[in-house]
């Protein structure tokens, strides 16, 4: 039986990215997968990283200490799938201080000779739900980093066999019809991750 993480991060209810994030849960629980659902805003999980974290960061091991919670989950997990919305071309800034403080040395990665090898490797499928308020084109101008964080960092300390990157883009025009064809889409997706 597979074990999703969904690492959700989008403060407000009534929010389409809430619709989405409902919609990733329900279809992988309706595959029969268990799921940790990681609401970040309702756990209130502090992004921020301290002094003494990074002072410590290398320190594989007692690095774990201030997160260990969140790195067990990560452990568990036989997929990871990231439901947020993209803001100013990047992640919200709970979900990239989640990464900033959870995949530490010794947890998503470990260095060899000055080379980072990928340390999760049990995760063997990976995905984002997410949206953008700006055009594919526009993305695609801005270097889309979200998309290349998932694709290419996440991809790479993961070493997944399924990956996918499910965007909505163009939010701020998306008519109803819209909203509900991707949601559609989304979980039709997800249910041959």
């Amino acid at each position: 039986m597979t074990h999703a993480l969904v690492l959700y991060a989008h403060p407000c209810e009534e929010s389409y990215a809430s619709a989405l994030h409902r919609a990733t849960v329900d279809t992988l629980k309706g595959r029969g997968w268990t799921v940790d659902d990681c609401d970040l805003y309702a756990e209130g999980f502090d992004p921020i990283l301290t002094a003494e974290e990074r002072r410590g960061y290398h320190e594989v091991g007692p690095n774990r200490g201030p997160v260990e919670d969140y790195v067990k989950r990560i452990e568990a997990a036989d997929a990871l799938v990231l439901c947020f919305p993209v803001w100013n071309f990047g992640y919200p800034a709970i979900l990239k201080g989640f990464f900033d403080r959870v995949f530490l040395p010794g947890v998503s990665f470990r260095l060899e000779d000055g080379q980072v090898r990928p340390n999760l490797t049990h995760i063997k499928k990976l995905a984002a739900v997410t949206t953008y308020g700006g055009t594919r084109v526009r993305a695609f101008m801005a270097g889309d980093p979200p998309r290349k964080m998932v694709e290419r960092h996440l991809w790479h300390v993961t070493r997944p066999t399924t990956v996918k990157y499910l965007a909505l883009y163009d939010m701020n025009r998306v008519t109803q019809a819209g909203l509900t064809a991707n949601l559609d889409r989304v979980r039709k997706e997800l249910e041959t991750l």
